[in-house]
């Protein structure tokens, strides 16, 4: 199992930008396809962004579309989450996962192995 660890979760203005990172121990010259997921309080979780194995392929949900980047360095074993933007209602605790193999990008929780514990993001309207 690979150990994530999130960071960069914030008190944020409506409108201000975030970037979360999430550090994760890997084999080296492996990457796995990644994935942000958020959940907010009473909420389920739910699928914010993914990035394939070979960092060529990002998906977003339509909520985040076109405001948050998904990018990772290689080097660094570590995947970013650039939020821009932002609104009242991204506030969540946002968790990183790995779905542990060299995949396409993958958007739903059961495909998804590994987890974080999650970092909060709180946006004030």
């Amino acid at each position: 199992q690979e150990q994530l660890v999130e960071s960069g979760g914030g008190l944020v203005q409506a409108g201000g930008s975030l970037t979360l990172s999430c550090a994760h121990a890997e084999h080296p010259f492996s990457r796995y396809a990644m994935g942000w997921f958020r959940q907010a309080p009473g909420k389920e979780r739910e699928f914010v962004a993914a990035i394939s194995w070979d960092d060529r392929n990002t998906a977003y949900a339509d909520s985040v579309k076109a405001r948050f980047t998904i990018s990772r360095h290689t080097y660094k074993s570590t995947v970013y989450l650039q939020m821009s933007s932002l609104k009242s209602e991204d506030t969540a605790v946002y968790i990183c996962a790995s779905t542990g193999r060299r995949l396409d990008v993958r958007t739903r929780l059961n495909e998804y192995t590994d987890w974080g514990q999650g970092t909060q993001v709180t946006v004030s309207s």
